[in-house]
């Protein structure tokens, strides 16, 4: 999308304060993620020796074993001049969206360097907050009621730009969307998300980009695909959910919406997990959706009877492929039946929200999320967007809800400093007061990198 979303990242540099979506209508409040977890210890804070988050030199040790990212290929640039600073958050689970931490970071950044240019990115990972991060980017939005996983209606919003859509599958089926139960996790569909699609259709999308993720349902994406128009060839229902697909008897794609035929679908996921068995949909992600053993046992039957009805209606075995088994197998579905290809999540919302082309000649960025932890490291997007920093020489700090000790080393490779917003101020006013919390510690962590900048230039240089 590139050079009019970009443009739109630019121009919102200019209303750095208050960050807004953009389309027909106003977008929603997004989903947020928060503080969750324990507050870490051992993260450099006011009273630390500054020098634990200077750009250059060898990384020391702090005594609760937070080490900063080696300085690798990152240029320390000539201090006092700090021209362009790009802010570029996920969501803080809970309490903030991705746009309303980069409004809390960008005024943090005025306050410590008034004369920068500040680019606002709010980013997402192709999961929840997605289609918030592409409206930032320039996108319209439109609404849309669309079946809920358990049957009722619910309120979804569709990203549309340059020809594509972005439809969050969350947005139709989402845990958010339920009470978590066994009983729940058998019966939640996916065929909301098969209304989008079509919404898309119906506004003449060429390209149709479904991020998964924080689904409620294990359905493999029947209820989806039924939605466009796919059926059972025994007569029944293909939105029964995790518990019908055993009573499935053979699969006529033949209904499909002609128009998707003319129509790139790619399903944008970091999940690696297959289909069915030990790694797979259900035994992985159905214990978070309600499902007790006994549940998980009857949604991999499930799947597996599916994948085999998938495979004879359209010669693709998805069973035991990587990613197909992302948001309860729904991109396993479409792979199978649709031909969608299958992309990261957060290399594809990074290149559309134009995040490339902002970091290069930025001095400094700044990124975060609600929590970093082990699962950060495999496609989460304050990990993506350090990759983009690092390629440009730029320094790259993350301010986050919680940092998972546990993960602390490894995410140490991948920043030049990393701050936890409830190793500084507390869990409680991490979460109760996520704004003003989070404005904090990103000033503080901000003053921690100019005087440690200040004083690698003050360095004697080598001579001769």
């Amino acid at each position: 999308m590139s050079r009019r979303f970009a443009g739109r990242v630019a121009v919102l540099a200019a209303a750095v304060l208050v960050v807004t979506g953009c389309g027909s209508t106003a977008p929603g409040e997004g989903g947020g993620a928060g503080a969750d977890g324990t507050a870490t210890s051992g993260v450099p804070g006011p009273g630390d020796d500054l020098a634990t988050v200077a750009p250059t030199g060898d990384p020391p040790t702090e005594p609760g074993g937070w080490r900063r990212r080696p300085p690798g290929n990152v240029a320390p640039v000539e201090a006092g001049r700090v021209r362009r600073v790009v802010v570029a958050p996920d969501k803080f689970k809970g309490t903030l969206s991705a746009e309303q931490a980069a409004a809390v970071m960008t005024e943090a950044v005025h306050d410590r360097l008034p004369d920068a240019e500040v680019v606002v990115v709010p980013v997402a990972d192709g999961g929840e907050g997605t289609v918030d991060a592409l409206l930032s980017a320039g996108a319209v939005e439109h609404r849309f009621r669309v079946t809920g996983p358990l049957g009722g209606p619910v309120q979804a919003r569709l990203a549309v730009g340059e020809g594509t859509a972005y439809v969050e599958a969350a947005q139709a089926c989402g845990l958010v969307l339920v009470t978590p139960t066994p009983d729940t996790a058998l019966r939640a569909h996916s065929g909301g998300v098969g209304e989008l699609v079509r919404h898309a259709l119906d506004l003449g999308c060429r390209e149709i980009v479904v991020g998964v993720g924080g689904v409620a349902c294990t359905d493999g994406g029947s209820g989806a695909l039924g939605a466009l128009g796919a059926r059972d060839v025994g007569g029944q229902r293909l939105d029964g959910g995790g518990a019908g697909l055993g009573r499935l008897t053979g699969l006529d794609l033949s209904g499909l919406d002609a128009r998707l035929r003319g129509t790139r679908v790619v399903v944008a996921t970091d999940v690696t997990n297959p289909l069915v068995g030990p790694d797979g949909a259900a035994a992985v992600y159905g214990p978070q959706k309600g499902a007790g053993p006994q549940e998980v046992d009857r949604l991999d039957e499930g799947l597996r009877r599916w994948a085999t009805l998938l495979e004879a209606a359209t010669g693709r075995d998805v069973a035991h492929s990587p990613g197909a088994g992302a948001a309860g197998g729904l991109a396993g579905g479409l792979v199978a039946a649709l031909g969608a290809e299958v992309a990261s999540g957060v290399e594809l919302v990074l290149e559309r929200v134009g995040a490339r082309d902002v970091v290069a000649g930025a001095d400094l960025v700044i990124t975060g999320e609600g929590r970093l932890d082990a699962q950060s490291l495999h496609g989460k997007a304050p990990v993506g967007v350090a990759g983009l920093a690092h390629e440009h020489a730029v320094p790259v700090l993350a301010v986050a809800g919680t940092v998972d000790p546990d993960a602390r080393e490894r995410l140490a490779e991948r920043f030049d400093a990393i701050w936890s917003v409830a190793g500084e101020v507390g869990e409680q006013a991490a979460l109760q007061r996520a704004a003003a919390s989070l404005g904090a510690v990103t000033r503080t962590a901000l003053d921690a990198w100019l005087a440690a900048r200040e004083r690698t230039a003050r360095r004697p240089r080598p001579t001769g």
